[in-house]
């Protein structure tokens, strides 16, 4: 590659030195901040020497270049103008939009805690079930004991959402929880229930019910995020163990009571009373608008402000009605793909639906969306309508969702587990036709073919044809994590689960250490630490990258134990990192560990499924 040359294309095609705000670099993808993406020539950038693909995260345009981004990052500044490498250029850059910052601490706060949610609501689904078809009585005490279970998490969810909210505002989190847990003591319950004039200090204390409440708790840890960094700053030290935490509660406790609570409450019933009057009274309509316009909500990270209206449904009523809709979207998108797979003429490229099809139908949309349907332009509509078909046939019926969190594809169908779990199941063939049939009539310009696409000039043919051909032997590469083997298809990154990066699998680890999966050579590990390169002594090139997104973390919570060029054994500890933590601030776990030169095997396959130790056989090359 000519890195000075595919430099200059690129800042060319991002639209200029004069459009990029700041470039960084992680393991694999340069990351641009630009003033306007709309000036990005996305379509010919993907056609530059050395460009894997693009991909849009939010604010961020990345560009797919694979273990070279680091030459080619140099490249960009040293032949141009653009200097802008590290945190504090980015600090220095504008301020992030309010509505995306909104997003951004819904997303960070309830992340978290879905696991916990989803495992509840999973119980409260069999609940249903069983009283369904009269397993149990709502009398009976096996009921009532797992009742409870199921009820704990969102009866108490002010509480665990406090801890989560404050691990992201940056405040205390048990000062937090001290904040929900006096919200819902009995002795305030009871006082807010009783239909009596409550007053504190002469202030009147409006009656809030707050179990199960999301907004409320939210408005006050963010106000107590403030107020503890107020009162640190004016309590001498030898004081701040014991007055800091006293004036927070003292402070922020009457005020969420007084001030805060109701109107979190008021806000939080209008957004819920909205939606559902409107899938009251709109109905089917209403359905198939939000089912055909969910892929464009993703797309601009305003999903996320569903997120506390679904979550307040499911802890009120016990079932959602609006989530339901993501499904749809996706098996629409899903279905849009496998049309294309069936019309395109172009082998490469057909291939690449089927398979994005595939993922798309198993809840992983991005590469569907971004790699076949956006790109062809017509089979994206195809795909909304598939949306919009599927929408209105769960508005129609009134499919419920009881489950919050987990996967918005097939594997997430046990969201769907109580009394329409049947028509939920049905719906899915219904979106996925519909989003077919729709981007088949309506049909698209196809992919030029490879040979149309790329022409080789006899100078590059020369250079092609007088490479070495690099020989690699035969190997067995261990499990450099424990934890539990995912395909790269489940992996949410386009990079990794449509296979631009290499071949392998992905660990979603149970521990947080990795070890060295072949003896060889660290080739590269990055400055955050989140990623490492490694060169066997056979010659296979393994990537390892901890996480997804982890790069913006900047190193925070990594631990390096070995160095860019040091010689390792297998089973030798590479990097720590501290996962709780790492999941406190909203990030995906899941770690690819990719071949990045695969074209030098002729087989790369698993050795071993599910659960994994270090050390133990997981990939074998040949």
């Amino acid at each position: 590659m000519d890195y000075k040359k595919t430099a200059i294309s690129i800042v060319e095609l991002v639209g200029g030195e004069g459009n990029v705000q700041n470039v960084i670099h992680c393991m694999t993808r340069l990351r641009f901040n630009l003033h306007d993406q709309s000036k990005v020539d996305r379509k010919t950038l993907e056609k530059v020497p050395g460009i894997m693909g693009t991909n849009i995260s939010g604010d961020q345009f990345q560009i797919i270049i694979g273990n070279d981004v680091p030459k080619v990052y140099n490249a960009i500044l040293e032949n141009s103008a653009i200097k802008m490498d590290s945190k504090s250029k980015q600090q220095s850059g504008k301020k992030q939009n309010p509505i995306n910052a909104i997003f951004d601490v819904i997303s960070g706060t309830f992340t978290p805690i879905l696991p916990a949610i989803a495992g509840a609501g999973m119980i409260k689904g069999i609940l249903a079930i069983a009283l369904t078809f009269g397993w149990l009585t709502n009398t009976s005490q096996v009921y009532t004991i797992l009742n409870a279970i199921g009820d704990g998490a969102f009866y108490f969810l002010p509480i665990i959402l406090a801890v989560s909210a404050a691990r992201k505002f940056g405040s205390n989190v048990y000062v937090a929880a001290a904040i929900g847990a006096a919200l819902l003591h009995p002795t305030i319950t009871a006082l807010l229930a009783a239909g009596k004039p409550v007053h504190f200090l002469g202030l009147p204390v409006t009656a809030v019910t707050y179990s199960s409440t999301v907004i409320p708790i939210l408005l006050a840890i963010w106000i107590a995020a403030y107020v503890e960094k107020w009162v640190d700053r004016i309590i001498p030290s030898m004081f701040k163990l014991i007055f800091v935490p006293t004036l927070t509660l003292l402070i922020v406790v009457p005020v969420t009571l007084i001030a805060v609570g109701p109107l979190g409450s008021i806000i939080g019933n209008w957004l819920s009373a909205g939606v559902g009057a409107l899938f009251d009274h709109a109905g089917i309509l209403a359905g198939a608008i939000l089912g055909g316009t969910w892929s464009l909500i993703i797309m601009t990270g305003m999903h996320y402000a569903f997120l506390p209206i679904a979550m307040n449904n499911i802890a009120t009523k016990g079932y959602d009605v609006i989530m339901p809709s993501m499904f749809m979207a996706n098996m629409g998108q899903a279905g849009a793909t496998f049309a294309v797979s069936l019309r395109s003429k172009n082998k490469s490229f057909k291939s690449l639906a089927m398979t994005t099809s595939l993922t798309a139908v198993m809840g992983v949309t991005e590469p569907a969306m971004y790699g076949v349907n956006m790109r062809l332009k017509k089979p994206f509509i195809g795909g909304l309508i598939g949306g919009a078909v599927g929408g209105a046939y769960y508005s129609a019926l009134g499919v419920k969702y009881f489950i919050l969190g987990g996967n918005a594809g097939l594997p997430g169908l046990a969201s769907f587990v109580g009394d329409t779990f049947v028509l939920a199941a049905l719906g899915f063939p219904i979106a996925f036709a519909a989003g077919a049939v729709a981007a088949y009539l309506m049909g698209f310009e196809d992919v030029e073919g490879e040979e149309e696409q790329e022409t080789t000039t006899e100078t590059e043919t020369s250079e092609v044809d007088t490479k070495p051909e690099l020989v690699v032997a035969a190997e067995k590469v261990f499990s450099p994590l424990k934890g539990e083997v995912k395909p790269l298809s489940e992996v949410n990154d386009p990079t990794f689960s449509t296979g631009i990066m290499g071949q392998g699998l992905a660990i979603q680890p149970q521990e947080g250490k990795v070890v060295s999966p072949v003896t060889g050579r660290i080739t590269t590990i990055f400055k955050t630490k989140h990623a490492i390169g490694i060169t066997s002594d056979n010659g296979a090139e393994i990537l390892i990258h901890v996480g997804l997104e982890t790069v913006r973390l900047e190193g925070k919570h990594f631990t390096a134990h070995v160095k860019d060029g040091d010689f390792v054994e297998v089973g030798q500890t590479l990097v720590t990192f501290d996962m709780d933590a790492i999941k406190a601030e909203g990030y995906d776990l899941i770690t690819p560990v990719i071949i990045t030169n695969p074209d030098r095997y002729q087989v790369i396959e698993p050795v071993k499924q599910g659960k994994i130790n270090t050390r133990e056989a997981f990939l074998a090359l040949q």
